[in-house]
C-alpha cells in the first residue's frame, strides 16, 4: 500500500481502538439512553441546531467506522427528536456514514483483492452490472443484513458512488422510520428485540421482495414494448418447444439437450450437418496435420536412430484419408442419429418471420412454416475474405474451400501463399510446407500468434522458417495481379513492395459471423460483428437465443457446445430459472509442432489488464519422457499472484500440449493450487509429469529458507 493508504488505515485503527479503550460502547445501552433523555432534551431546547449537528457527526462516525451503536442512536433519535426529525437525521447521517464506510474499503482494500481474487470479483462485478441496483436495494431493506459488511463488499465493486448512496438512502429508509418510531415510545421497550416484532418482520421481507417484483413488472413491460408490433401474430399454441437454426456445434447440442428433456425440438442445417468444426475446421485440418506430421518424422528418422527418407507424398491419397476420416466422425453428427434422439432434422433454409414463426424453404424450394416458443440461432461463422483488388481476378481459397479443391488435386500445388499469421493460418502453413510446398505466409502483424506472449510466437516463427516457411510479419498485402500465367501477391514491408508469385493463395486472416439471409434485419435484432445477446446468451427478443460463432466472443468448437447448454437450458426454462454464461475457465490450442495451448491469463493479458504475477517455468528438455521421445522444445509456464500457488494462467509449448493442459483447466475450474498439483501421483514416465515438475519448481522457489535453517541445525544437532 501507498502511504496514503497506511495513513489513513492508521487513522482508521486509532479510532476504532480509542472507541473500544475509552469504552464509549457503555453509551450505547437502553439504560444509558433513558439516563441521559431529560439532559438531551434540556439542550436541544437550549441549542438545537448544535445538538443535532453534533448527533449527525456521532452518528456519521459510528456508521463510517462500523462501530456498534447505531441502533440505540437511531432509538435514541426518535427520542429526542421525535419521528420526522429524527428520521431525517438518521437517514441523511446514515447514507453518509455507509458512502464513507464503502469508499474506505474501495480506497484501501480494492486493490489487494483485485489481485489475489480477479475471478472471484470479477463474478461479483459481473452480477452487480446485471442486477445491482435490484440487489443493493434488497439488502437495504433487511436490518438483519450486516450494513458493515454490506459496506465492505460494495467497496470491492466497480459500482458508482452517487448510486450507491442515493440506493442507500432510499433503502434503509424503511428500517430508519421502524426504529425512530420505536424510539419515540421508549419507555415501552425492554430490549432491542422488542422493536422488531413478527409482523414488522413480515413486512421488512416484503419490502425486501419489493425490488425483485419491481424487475420482474420492468421484464414484463419490456416484453410488451419489444413484441408490440407482432403481438397480433403470436399464436396461442406452438408446434415446437424450440427450433434451434445451424447444425453445427452449437446446434448439435442446443437440439440434444432439447430433445433429453424431452421438449419438441426442430434443428433446421442449410448445408452439411456438422457445421465447420466437421467439415472444414477441426476434424480435416487435424487429420491433414498428422498426414504432414508424420512425412516429417520420416525425414528426421535419424532423430529415432532410423535412416531418413524422404516420403513419397501421394497427394491424392492424403485427401483422400482426410475425406474418409470426416465421413468416419460423420455419423456423429448425422441425421440419423438426431433422429433417433428426438430432434426433427430438416434441410433447408430457414427465415425467422417473427419471434416465434419459422419459415424453411427446402432444396427443390418447397416451404415449412413452425411456430415455436423459444428459438436458438446457432448459424455459425465464415471465412473473412479482405477486399484486395485483383483477388477474384486470381483466386483464392479458404479454409472453407481448400478441401474440395485440394481433393480434386492429382498433387500438391508447389508455391502457396497463405495470408494470415493466426492459429489457422500457422497450422495450414506448417503442414503444407511439410507435404512438400514452398509456402510464404505473409501477416500484416508484427508477429505470429499475436494473442499468444511474444516467446510463443518466436518460438512458432523460428520452427517454421527451419522447416523451410518464408515467414513474412509486418507485410502488409496490397494487391493481387496476373502477369500472364504468373500469379502475383503484392505485399508492402519493412524494405518496399514486394511481389510474391504463387500457384494457390488462401485466406486465413479470420472469420465472421453469419449474420445475413434468416430474418435478423426485419425483426431488428441487434448485430455487429456479432449477434448482441446479455448474459443468458438472449437477444433483444426474450424467447430469441444465439450460441457459438454467431454470438463470439470466442470462436471454438468447445465454447460453441458450452453456450449451447445455456442457450438452450434458457430457452425452454428460463421462465424459472436463467443461467448466465460463465467465461471464466476457457481453454484453447494452436495445432502447430510443437503445440501452443493456454487457459486464462498469458503474460500480455496480465499486463494489459494491471494485474501482478509471478512467473514460474519448466523447460521440457528437462522432462524424461520428452527427452525419451525426442520431443524436447517447449516449455510450460504458469502464471501465480505473487506468492500464492492459484493459477492464473498457463501456457504450454510442446508436445501433446493440448492434452498436458486439460489438467490446469480442471484445477481453475475448481480453485485447486500448484500444491494439489504437487501433492497428485503423475504416472512415470509421461508428459504430464511436467505439470508437477513445475509446480515444484515453484514450490522450491517459495521454500521457507529461515525454518529450513533452523531445520538444518536441527539436523546437525540430531547427529550428535
Amino acid at each position: 500500500m501507498t502511504n496514503k493508504k497506511w495513513a489513513l488505515a492508521g487513522i482508521i485503527l486509532a479510532l476504532l481502538i480509542g472507541a473500544f479503550w475509552f469504552d464509549l460502547g457503555q453509551y450505547a445501552s437502553l439504560d444509558a439512553l433513558r439516563q441521559n433523555q431529560t439532559r438531551m432534551a434540556e439542550a436541544l431546547a437550549e441549542s438545537p441546531f448544535t445538538v443535532v449537528l453534533g448527533f449527525s457527526a456521532v452518528y456519521v462516525v459510528v456508521t463510517a467506522l462500523s462501530l456498534p451503536g447505531a441502533v440505540i442512536l437511531t432509538l435514541a433519535a426518535g427520542a429526542w427528536f421525535g419521528l420526522v426529525l429524527g428520521t431525517l437525521v438518521v437517514s441523511v447521517a446514515s447514507t453518509i456514514g455507509a458512502t464513507l464506510a464503502m469508499l474506505s474499503a474501495r480506497y484501501l482494500l480494492r486493490d489487494w483483492v483485485q489481485r489475489r481474487w480477479p475471478d472471484r470479483l470479477a463474478v461479483i462485478q459481473q452480477g452487480l452490472d446485471r442486477d445491482g441496483p435490484f440487489y443493493l436495494f434488497s439488502l437495504r431493506l433487511l436490518p438483519i443484513v450486516p450494513f458493515f459488511l454490506l459496506n465492505l463488499v460494495m467497496g470491492l465493486t466497480q459500482m458508482r458512488v452517487r448510486t450507491y448512496f442515493w440506493i442507500s438512502q432510499v433503502g434503509m429508509l424503511a428500517g430508519t422510520v421502524v426504529y425512530v418510531n420505536a424510539g419515540t415510545a421508549l419507555a415501552k421497550i425492554n430490549q432491542l428485540s422488542d422493536v422488531l416484532s413478527p409482523s414488522v418482520w413480515g413486512a421488512f421481507a416484503l419490502l425486501a421482495a419489493l425490488p425483485w417484483i419491481l424487475r420482474r413488472a420492468l421484464d414484463w413491460r419490456h416484453r410488451q414494448r419489444v413484441y408490440a408490433r407482432w403481438q397480433s401474430v403470436k399464436p396461442k399454441q406452438f408446434d415446437r418447444n424450440l427450433i434451434v437454426i445451424g447444425g453445427g456445434a452449437a446446434g448439435l447440442v442446443s437440439a440434444y439437450i432439447a430433445a433429453v428433456v424431452k421438449a419438441k425440438v426442430t434443428l433446421v442445417e442449410a448445408h452439411k450437418m456438422g457445421g465447420d468444426c466437421l467439415n472444414y475446421g477441426c476434424v480435416p485440418s487435424k487429420a491433414l496435420i498428422k498426414s504432414a506430421n508424420l512425412a516429417h518424422k520420416m525425414k528426421h528418422a535419424d532423430r529415432y536412430g532410423l535412416t531418413p527418407a524422404s516420403p513419397d507424398v501421394r497427394f491424392k491419397a492424403v485427401m483422400t484419408r482426410v475425406q474418409a476420416i470426416v465421413k468416419q466422425v460423420a455419423p456423429h453428427d448425422s441425421v440419423e442419429r438426431y433422429t433417433a434422439l428426438g430432434v426433427d432434422v430438416v434441410s433447408g433454409h430457414a427465415i425467422i418471420v417473427n419471434p416465434w414463426t419459422v419459415e424453411i424453404t427446402d432444396a427443390q424450394r418447397n416451404k415449412q412454416t413452425l411456430t415455436t416458443r423459444s428459438i436458438v440461432i446457432a448459424a455459425g461463422a465464415k471465412p473473412l475474405v479482405p477486399p484486395l483488388p485483383g483477388l477474384d481476378t486470381v483466386g483464392y481459397l479458404t479454409s472453407d474451400t481448400l478441401w474440395e479443391a485440394f481433393a480434386a488435386r492429382d498433387t500438391l500445388p508447389q508455391r502457396i501463399v497463405v495470408l494470415g499469421g493466426g492459429p489457422i493460418g500457422c497450422e495450414l502453413t506448417q503442414a503444407l510446407a511439410r507435404l512438400g510446398a514452398h509456402v510464404t505466409q505473409v501477416e500484416m502483424g508484427d508477429r505470429l500468434l499475436p494473442r499468444e506472449d511474444e516467446v510463443v510466437s518466436e518460438l512458432i516463427a523460428k520452427t517454421l522458417a527451419s522447416e523451410g516457411v518464408e515467414v513474412l510479419t509486418a507485410h502488409q498485402a496490397i494487391r493481387c495481379e496476373q502477369q500472364g500465367e504468373e500469379k502475383m501477391l503484392v505485399v508492402k514491408g519493412p524494405s518496399g513492395d514486394r511481389a510474391i508469385a504463387f500457384d494457390e493463395l488462401i485466406c486465413a486472416v479470420g472469420r465472421v459471423a453469419r449474420l445475413d439471409g434468416y430474418g435478423l434485419e426485419a425483426l431488428g435484432i441487434t448485430a455487429q460483428r456479432t449477434i448482441e445477446t446479455d448474459a443468458y446468451l438472449q437477444t433483444v427478443y426474450p424467447n430469441i437465443y444465439a450460441a457459438g460463432d454467431v454470438a463470439g466472443p470466442y470462436q471454438f468448437t468447445h465454447t460453441a457446445s458450452h453456450q449451447a447448454w445455456y442457450a438452450s437450458v434458457n430457452a425452454l426454462f428460463g421462465d424459472f430459472k436463467r443461467f448466465a454464461v460463465d467465461y471464466r475457465v476457457i481453454p484453447w490450442a494452436t495445432f502447430v509442432d510443437p503445440e501452443v495451448a493456454r487457459v486464462g491469463l498469458n503474460e500480455q493479458a496480465a499486463k494489459a489488464a494491471g494485474i501482478a504475477y509471478e512467473v514460474t517455468q519448466f523447460p521440457l528438455d528437462d522432462l524424461d519422457r520428452a527427452i525419451t521421445d525426442s520431443e524436447t522444445a517447449g516449455f510450460i509456464q504458469v502464471l501465480t499472484p505473487p506468492g500464492k500457488d492459484r493459477i492464473l494462467g498457463v501456457t504450454i509449448v510442446g508436445a501433446q500440449a493440448s492434452e498436458i493442459l486439460a489438467e490446469y483447466v480442471l484445477a481453475m475450474k475448481h480453485g485447486l493450487g500448484l500444491n494439489r498439483i504437487l501433492g497428485t501421483i503423475h504416472t512415470y514416465p509421461t508428459m504430464a509429469e511436467a505439470n508437477k515438475y513445475v509446480a515444484g519448481e515453484w514450490k522450491r522457489a517459495h521454500a521457507p529458507k529461515r525454518l529450513l535453517a533452523w531445520v538444518e541445525r536441527f539436523q546437525t544437532w540430531r547427529r550428535g
